[in-house]
This record gives C-alpha cells, sequence and structure tokens, in this order.
C-alpha cells in the first residue's frame, strides 16, 4: 500500500484522526499539544500520526487535505481543520457536536 492509499485509509478508518507533530503523550508543538488538550476535554477516543516520523506524511497529506499546516484533525473522514479552527469550534460549542457524530 503505497503512502497516499495508508493516509486516506487511516482518516477514513478512524473516527477521530488527528495528524500531529509528536504523539498524544509527548506533543512537539505548541499547537498540537493545544488540539490533543481539546480532544482529552471531550474525552473522545482518537487516533494519531506523528508527522515528524516521517517527512513525506506531511507531504501527501497536505495534498491529500489541501491543507498546509500541522496540525490536521479529521473527523468522519472529513478535515475539521488545524489549531485555530479546532479552537474556534471549541470555544463556541460546535466541536462536540462534530465530535459526537
Amino acid at each position: 500500500m503505497n503512502l497516499k492509499d495508508k493516509i486516506k485509509k487511516e482518516i477514513n478508518e478512524n473516527k477521530i484522526m488527528l495528524y500531529m507533530k509528536g504523539t498524544k503523550e509527548i506533543p512537539m508543538c505548541g499547537f498540537s499539544s493545544t488540539v490533543v488538550n481539546i480532544l482529552n476535554v471531550h474525552n473522545v477516543e482518537y487516533k494519531t500520526i506523528n508527522v515528524l516520523e516521517d517527512q513525506n506524511i506531511r507531504l501527501e497529506l497536505s495534498k491529500h487535505s489541501n491543507w498546509p499546516t500541522i496540525p490536521q484533525l479529521f473527523c468522519n473522514g472529513e478535515l475539521v481543520g488545524g489549531c485555530d479552527i479546532t479552537v474556534e469550534l471549541h470555544n463556541s460549542g460546535k466541536l462536540k457536536n462534530i465530535l459526537n457524530q
């Protein structure tokens, strides 16, 4: 399976998928850490992929999502957005509905 197909599979097979720098336990940037903290507040299960492990993941992911920055949060196969959008949705109360669909 090529990387493009692997990314599509991960996004489609995991209800909530976060591509980030680092891991849930040790985020490697403030933006990734912020999204992890928000997801943890919502007490949802989610899978993460550390884009720092392979630069090609980041490149292929950006082609797939048409979104240039990391982190990237997906829910039900759709791009929710990066850190700023996740924070905005969380603060407005809309993220809860997205995560619980």
